[in-house]
């Protein structure tokens, strides 16, 4: 189980972070909450279970969660889902499939773990945090064997697709590979012209998974359920870029 403690500004508590395992309805239910709140708040998203102040589909019942706890006010300040290759080979598809078309992947050696739903309580968004979620990823990823993690990371699009055309423009030039698999969007951007100097801030979530050695698989689609672009993006255990390496123990 990882855990960190920050000192913050004197007279303040230090915060302790505590990933942890969510069973359970209850424990689901935190993280339902979570969701609710980062998706509702930041991409005015169309949520089913928004009455009852919940993010809720029909995946989270076959997905483990893993979360960040902040030990001081007993809040969950972080959270995201997995579904692995198994339990979508019960549900037929994996739940980025609903986006893609995903070329390739029935031929991608080695067991296959989903990461969706990824969020973090907006008085949370640091390294810290980030890497205790991380780090509970690994235990994950490693006491399952996966060879590959798999997923999407959202960016914004409220602002016309601005942001996500210039934050694809550097994508495409630095972190597009489909040699292992080519990710088709099934709704893919309107067309935009922008000029090739257009930078925009990539959004913290999606920034994490390039540094960790993630690669995008294709061009983004749209999902206007959350007002966002999102990216498919994969990560091979044995290319980790080596200053996260450690935080998976066995991947390399």
């Amino acid at each position: 189980m990882t855990q960190i403690t920050l000192t913050r500004a004197s007279k303040v508590a230090p915060r302790r972070l505590q990933a942890e395992r969510l069973v359970g309805p209850e424990a689901l239910r935190e993280a339902q909450a979570l969701r609710y709140r980062v998706f509702s708040a930041e991409f005015d998203a169309r949520l089913k279970g928004a009455e009852l102040g919940l993010d809720v589909d029909d995946y989270d019942i076959h997905c483990g969660h893993i979360g960040v706890r902040d030990l001081n006010s007993g809040e969950l300040v972080a959270t995201t889902r997995l579904l692995d290759h198994q339990a979508a080979a019960g549900l037929g598809r994996f739940y980025s499939e609903e986006e893609f078309s995903l070329h390739g992947l029935a031929h991608l050696e080695g067991p296959v773990l989903e990461i969706g739903r990824t969020c973090v309580d907006p008085a949370y968004r640091n390294g810290a945090t980030i890497a205790v979620l991380w780090g509970e990823l690994a235990e994950v990823l490693n006491q399952g064997s996966y060879r590959y993690l798999m997923g999407c990371a959202s960016i914004p699009m409220q602002d016309g697709g601005i942001q996500a055309q210039a934050i694809m423009q550097r994508l495409r030039e630095r972190y597009l590979c489909t040699e292992h698999l080519r990710a088709e969007p099934k709704c893919p951007l309107p067309a935009l012209d922008l000029p090739g100097n257009v930078i925009a801030e990539m959004p913290p979530l999606l920034k994490a998974y390039m540094r960790l050695g993630a690669k995008i698989c294709g061009e983004p689609c749209w999902d206007p359920d959350f007002q966002v672009a999102d990216v498919f993006i994969l990560l091979k255990r044995d290319e980790l870029c080596p200053r996260y390496a450690r935080h998976f123990k066995a991947a390399v």
